[in-house]
């Protein structure tokens, strides 16, 4: 990790009895949180100008921006779940690249494209990242790096506060869920509440204004996934940003992409399982692409038939009599969930690991199985059918109150239990959640306030964010859904999102 020294920032030393005095940070502590998300419909098929549908889920990504004193000169980058922290001297930053009229790119901007000077000027303050770590692992340490560091000098300044830069997720990585975009979601919105290019959130701000925030928010989440991907969709970091669900379509990079909220998307129970085998999206986006190189028709057709699923969905949802509770309904949706797995098997990207999990809740008969994302390994979903719950999971305002980030939710049917435990046996990771929450939120200054009115609250430090055990610890402490577990006591609010 590097450090800054005041003396190596232009500080003379000062004669004893005059040592200057520690300047106090200049900001409160805040902190923001994205959700991760599962394509219910149209992965791979997206990444070539066709439809998808994404839905939020109840597991998220939180990010507590620390303000330094002044003096300190320094920006730090802490995400403990990875291992990850490096700092850097803000002086010592490219900031001469970025702030060139040619490059220069304002917060209200369109960016479909990486500048290449612009990522050749941050490379040495990106290869010192991490350097001797196992290459796995370096790679995900620098290219969050790389979306930190380019999103903090196109957005920022040399005179940008010293800060350090706090990373808690309760997604697993490397699943198809959306972690990295729940990352470049929630330094989007940290960087550009900074330079106060938002507004509110508050509860009575109009809808468009709201709109107009999340985009904001999108377009610079987008960079921050060129950064990590390459040549991201953008529907990761897009339901990210809106929450709910979206029907998201981008035929051509140089045009904002076709992007529909569908706040109707019913909120459904969803078995969420893991294979815990690690894969890479770039390598199972480039399998479809050789495909459709090496079988250009049939790949065509493959991908025309996702289309043609997905746009089957959103005419059902978008529909004005659509009933979310109409037991056709959701049955309709589970046949179009299995036929997009099928030509997702076809287009070469699923793995063994899933087609085991697809094998095993079939036998149960209690859903409707996909894989979720690239493929080749990370999670699959499955759309539980109403009978296959006892008693569905509680609900408070739209969200979960049992079951998110493997809470056990009552009242499971026997068949269920027993499905659990053969996934568990089989060395599975299982998460029960909903779809369709809230997106990005923001909790200014990094306080929750008890249920009962009294004066002060919880002050969320790094201390405690860092101390903060596993995915529950992490709930527990600062969880979006924490105010809405009334049954467990847990009463606090504060986190405010753009609702559109």
């Amino acid at each position: 990790m590097n450090s800054a020294h005041p003396a190596q920032n232009g500080n003379s030393p000062r004669p004893p009895g005059l040592t200057r005095k520690s300047s106090s940070p200049l900001m409160p502590a805040y902190m923001v949180s994205a959700p991760g998300k599962v394509i219910v419909y149209g992965e791979h098929a997206v990444v070539h100008g066709k439809a998808a549908i994404a839905a939020a889920i109840s597991l998220r990504s939180y990010l507590l921006v620390t303000f330094l004193s002044k003096s300190r000169r320094t920006v730090s980058l802490r995400f403990p779940d990875i291992n990850l922290d490096h700092t850097w001297n803000i002086d010592d930053l490219p900031w001469a690249a970025f702030s060139d009229p040619t490059k220069k790119k304002y917060y209200y901007d369109l960016v479909t494209s990486l500048d290449e000077d612009l990522v050749e000027a941050i490379q040495p303050h990106i290869t010192c990242v991490s350097p001797h770590i196992p290459e796995q692992q370096r790679r995900i340490h620098q290219n969050s790096a790389a979306a930190f560091l380019y999103l903090f000098l196109s957005l920022g300044s040399q005179k940008s506060p010293p800060c350090v830069y706090t990373l808690r997720s309760t997604i697993p990585i490397g699943a198809g869920l959306g972690s990295s975009a729940t990352i470049a979601v929630c330094l989007s919105a940290a960087l550009l509440l900074q330079i106060r290019a938002l507004s509110g959130p508050h509860t009575d701000q109009p809808p468009d204004e709201s709109a107009l925030q999340i985009e904001r928010i999108n377009r610079w989440a987008f960079v921050g996934e060129m950064c990590i991907h390459g040549n991201p969709s953008g529907v990761d970091n897009t339901v990210s940003s809106g929450g709910k669900a979206v029907y998201f379509k981008r035929e051509d990079y140089s045009k904002p992409p076709i992007v529909k909220a569908l706040r109707d998307f019913p909120e459904l129970p969803l078995l969420l399982v893991n294979t815990r085998q690690q894969r890479s999206t770039a390598v199972e986006v480039a399998k479809v692409g050789a495909l459709k190189k090496a079988h250009p028709r049939v790949a065509e057709l493959l991908l025309s038939a996702i289309n043609d699923v997905t746009e089957s969905a959103h005419s059902l949802i978008s529909a004005e009599d659509f009933d979310p509770d109409d037991p056709a309904a959701l049955k309709y949706l589970g046949e179009l969930i299995t036929i997009n797995h099928g030509l997702l098997v076809s287009l070469g990207v699923s793995h063994p690991k899933l087609e085991r999990i697809r094998a095993l809740i079939d036998h149960a008969g209690i859903g409707y199985t996909k894989l979720t994302g690239a493929g080749g390994g990370g999670c699959a979903i499955t759309i539980l059918k109403p009978e296959a719950i006892a008693h569905p999971t509680d609900t408070t305002n739209g969200h979960q109150t049992n079951g998110a980030n493997g809470h056990t939710p009552k009242g499971k049917s026997p068949i269920l239990q027993d499905l659990e435990r053969k996934l568990d046996a089989e060395g599975f990771e299982k998460f029960e959640t909903t779809l369709a929450g809230d997106g990005v939120g923001v909790l200014w200054p990094a306080v929750l306030q008890n249920g009962s009115g009294e004066e002060g609250g919880e002050e969320i430090d790094q201390e405690k964010f860092l101390n903060a055990e596993g995915d529950k610890g992490i709930e527990a402490l600062v969880g979006v859904a924490v105010s809405r577990r009334e049954e467990e006591g847990e009463v606090r609010e504060g986190w405010k999102f753009w609702r559109p």
